[in-house]
């Protein structure tokens, strides 16, 4: 009789056991490990990145979850290699010297400034830089005071750079130029420069203008004519331009991107020129 009832007895806890991990399977009920910071490996810092728009930290990482420290999995982000490679890299990678002439695309929307360098085949990649700030909204500037930053196509000359600019360092845009004159366009002294801070300039850290600036004053003083700087609202591919059809400043856009879509396909800045106030692109 007491074999028996130990048989019953084993038989319903045994019952009791399957029945709550049915439960538990079905209703999704697992259990969670509590940890501190310190059980982690990976600072606040690896979590924040604003470049990316990925910001999180570690107290909601956890909370999010229910996973051990070993099925913790944190995002890794990846830096493009163009930003994060040293100039003397880039350049012994292309086997370039400071000296050949470069062209700049800059992205306001991307907050990015291309470095393009000649190469026999055409313009290569060189090296894109974080703009640190500029300022206003995408569209250009119209007129002094309107705090916008310029899009166009601009040149820069020796007569252009200041290395004694209160900025660091600076190169002047050259704004207003022949398209913005026509469109009766006004303001003055709109450059690239450092130190962070801009009120209608494309402003860089004074680190990263030093070799900007560098590049572009050594290109000019072994003979190229001028640099050209296209400053664009945002890459110019078609999805980016269909996301703004309806914005006021379409049709200029439309208009840099034919600009934009010509050296995409060619790797060699155009030839610009105005005509009936619009921005003609031309063979180079």
């Amino acid at each position: 009789m007491m074999t028996r009832a130990w048989l019953i007895l084993a038989d319903g806890l045994l019952f009791i056991v399957l029945l709550l991990s049915f439960s538990l399977f079905y209703l999704d009920i697992t259990p969670t490990q509590q940890f501190s910071k310190s059980d982690v490996n990976v600072s606040e810092e690896t979590l924040s990145n604003s470049d990316y728009n990925t910001s999180i930290s570690l107290e909601e990482l956890i909370v999010m979850g229910n996973a051990t420290k070993e099925e913790l999995i944190l995002p890794k982000i990846v830096e493009d290699p163009m930003i994060t490679r040293s100039l003397e890299d880039s350049l012994n990678i292309l086997a370039v010297k400071a000296g050949v002439p470069v062209f700049i695309r800059i992205f306001k929307e991307e907050a990015l400034l291309e470095v393009w360098i000649k190469k026999e085949a055409g313009y290569e990649h060189l090296k894109s830089y974080r703009i640190c700030a500029y300022s206003g909204a995408l569209g250009p500037k119209e007129k002094t005071g309107d705090m916008q930053s310029p899009e166009g196509f601009y040149k820069v000359t020796t007569a252009l750079l200041n290395p004694n600019s209160k900025f660091h360092l600076s190169f002047n845009l050259g704004y207003p130029n022949s398209y913005d004159r026509a469109h009766k366009r006004t303001g003055s002294f709109l450059m690239v420069h450092g130190n962070c801070v801009s009120a209608g300039c494309y402003a860089m850290t004074d680190e990263k203008i030093e070799e900007i600036y560098t590049l572009i004053e050594e290109a000019l003083n072994k003979g190229q004519n001028h640099v050209p700087v296209h400053a664009y609202p945002f890459k110019m591919t078609e999805e980016n331009m269909a996301l703004y059809e309806g914005n006021e400043w379409y049709d200029f856009w439309t208009n840099l991107k034919e600009g934009y879509d010509y050296f995409e396909d060619q790797r060699h800045p155009p030839k610009v020129k105005v005509n009936e106030k619009r921005y003609e692109i031309l063979e180079n």
